[in-house]
């Protein structure tokens, strides 16, 4: 490997807006993959109640921050140079195993490892990033792991008590409609860090991502609900390119916003990013952005092939283009 911990990098542009993006999973990637090419000062705030597959073995076994989400946030922002491709690939790698090992991911083992030497969360995750060379920040939204509950009405019997719904892992694929959500526990310690991110930056992306289990919790966190409403960076609420089956089966684009809207009725919004072949109802979508405070900028973000994932350079220029004010389009904002 040509680059080893601690070379100097070059052609890194110079510090220059301070962004918050706030997710987990796939999602929350996306967003990082996307704002390396816009920015070298981004933050990740990560969700930390994921209790399936390598996560939850070791939050159970060891109890730790779930890991994983952290992981993968920190391999999207690794360095381009062949030092950080290639560790990138070591964090992710997972074995396949007749054993114990089976389903851990490498990079989970290697923090929880970071976690207990330096008895520090954040130390650990700031460690694994100098490793990686990684153009920007990972942080918990949390001290502690989190469990999200849901009330959850079946589909097929309407009139039915909604069931309770326990675990990330259960949410995300619940077959019913999800009515609410709750984090257990409700009053648990924001990471202090990412709520000083949040405070600082200049913007605070929200989303992509699962919407009740990776981008509501930061509004139910009330350390992270407080910071979103004192920080005086502006907001972005990125959209997602799909439905996602069980979690938001039915939802339209605006719906989410009405979701947002009923969980935070005080948060404004200043920028709702969408691509326009995810908005069943144009004239809808506008009425909720409108409701939040927030314009709607049209661009085409996925990757094109028809599967429902975002283009990191398509939607960095979506981004540079919300950042600098050309929106040119739709949506009077209030702000």
């Amino acid at each position: 490997m040509s680059a080893r911990p601690g070379a100097r990098r070059r052609g890194r542009r110079a510090p220059s807006l301070r962004v918050a993006a706030l997710g987990g999973g796939h999602g929350l990637a996306a967003t990082l993959q996307a704002l390396r090419h816009v920015t070298s000062d981004v933050t990740a705030v990560v969700t930390v109640a994921d209790d399936g597959g390598s996560s939850g073995r070791l939050r159970a076994e060891m109890d730790v921050l779930p890991p994983g989400d952290l992981r993968m946030a920190i391999s999207a922002l690794c360095e381009s140079s062949e030092w950080g491709q290639t560790w990138r690939d070591v964090l992710q790698h997972r074995f396949h195993t007749d054993g114990e090992l089976d389903g851990h991911a490498v990079g989970n083992l290697l923090l929880v490892a970071t976690w207990q030497l330096l008895g520090d969360t954040v130390a650990g995750l700031d460690l694994i990033g100098q490793l990686l060379g990684a153009n920007g920040r990972v942080l918990p939204m949390a001290t502690t792991p989190l469990a999200i509950e849901a009330d959850v009405r079946q589909r097929d019997q309407p009139d039915a008590p909604p069931l309770l719904i326990r675990g990330q892992s259960r949410v995300a694929v619940t077959s019913g409609t999800v009515e609410r959500i709750r984090l257990q526990p409700e009053d648990a310690e924001s990471c202090p860090e990412a709520v000083a991110a949040i405070e600082q930056a200049d913007w605070v992306i929200l989303g992509p991502g699962s919407w009740f289990t990776s981008v509501m919790p930061h509004l139910l966190l009330p350390g992270i609900r407080e910071a979103l409403h004192r920080t005086s960076g502006r907001l972005a609420l990125t959209l997602n390119l799909a439905q996602q089956p069980g979690e938001t089966a039915g939802y339209s684009a605006a719906d989410h916003l009405r979701s947002l809207h009923d969980y935070a009725p005080d948060l404004r919004v200043d920028v709702v990013v969408a691509d326009p072949s995810a908005i069943e109802d144009l004239d809808d979508l506008l009425r909720c952005a409108r409701m939040l405070g927030a314009r709607v900028l049209l661009r085409q973000v996925g990757v094109g092939d028809g599967t429902p994932r975002h283009d990191p350079l398509r939607l960095a220029a979506a981004y540079r283009d919300a950042f600098e004010g050309i929106l040119g389009d739709v949506g009077e904002s209030t702000r």
